[in-house]
């Protein structure tokens, strides 16, 4: 019988055999940050006070290198915030920014402007345009945080709060991971850490979606992760030195199993959301037919 090929670099590549899912591209799940570019370039446009500040009179050095710490200030401010509202659009269930750094980001521009502006024996009109301005096309340009909540609705705030710390703890062990292996000077495995961390992330949004899942993957993401961590850390300090090809497979090997067992983990939690969700279609539909409305008979019951 006819077979259609398909290979790995096919359109329509065959899947595996088996039940093992096919292997992420590098860049599943990602985006694009926007935390450079513009407000990387905000660093700079500052430094053009410094000549100015140590070529004018105490007054207007002070004038000068104020404004320069409020336009760095700004800058930093809005880099932060634009990684913030990343986070936040990222994430179905999400609090807005404690901090709307942008807003505050643009509230320094104008500071900044002002400063930098003002002379004290002029008027305060240019300055004041300058601050204006200033601030106006810096909230244009960057745009405001995120201020109200995503997803909350009928959330139980305090399960929330302890998935909230359990995954700051988890993202603390990827970071210690990520730096450890940028030690050992090995792009490749660079990548496979950052892949694994891709998988691990996933677990993170669906906790964070279904607060009733911590308990089932608390084991992952604080015991497993810090094993992780520490293997990651002592490898890296070990084939920096040695470069050793065995310790390297078999470190690879460990990555290889926890994202495999990661990625069941997240199935099985996956799994129990749609069982959940099947019971309630279920009784909603057990409701309908109490108070005489039929469904459609040829619909499924559990909405398979």
């Amino acid at each position: 019988m006819a077979r259609r090929f398909g290979g790995k670099y096919s359109p329509t590549p065959q899947a595996p055999a088996g039940d093992t899912p096919p292997p992420r591209h590098p860049f599943h799940g990602k985006a694009p940050s926007r935390a450079g570019g513009r407000a990387n370039v905000a660093f700079f446009v500052p430094l053009v006070l410094l000549p100015r500040a140590f070529t004018s009179d105490p007054t207007g050095l002070a004038l000068a290198l104020s404004a320069f710490g409020a336009l760095i200030l700004a800058a930093w401010l809005t880099r932060e915030g634009l990684r913030a509202e990343d986070a936040w659009h990222a994430r179905k269930i999400a609090r807005r920014p404690a901090i709307p750094r942008k807003i505050f980001g643009s509230v320094l521009t104008g500071l900044g402007l002002f400063l930098a502006g003002f002379s004290p024996d002029g008027s305060l009109l240019p300055p004041l345009i300058y601050a204006v301005l200033g601030a106006g096309l810096h909230s244009l340009s960057f745009g405001l945080d995120p201020l109200t909540d995503k997803g909350m609705e009928g959330v139980d705030t305090f399960q929330q709060d302890r998935v909230a710390r359990v995954i700051d703890e988890a993202e603390k062990h990827l970071a210690a991971m990520q730096q450890a292996i940028r030690r050992a000077g090995d792009r490749a495995l660079e990548a496979r850490v950052d892949r694994f961390q891709g998988t691990v992330r996933e677990m993170f949004r669906t906790v964070e979606e279904d607060p009733r899942d911590l308990t089932a993957a608390r084991k992952y993401l604080v015991v497993y992760l810090l094993g992780a961590r520490d293997a990651t850390i002592k490898f890296a300090d070990f084939y920096g030195r040695t470069r050793d090809g065995a310790a390297r497979r078999d470190y690879q090997t460990l990555l290889d199993d926890l994202e495999a067992n990661f990625s069941a983990r997240t199935r099985a939690l996956l799994l129990d959301d749609r069982a959940d969700l099947d019971v309630e279609i279920e009784v909603l539909r057990e409701r309908l037919q109490r108070e005489g409305v039929r469904p459609d008979p040829a619909a499924p019951i559990t909405g398979e």
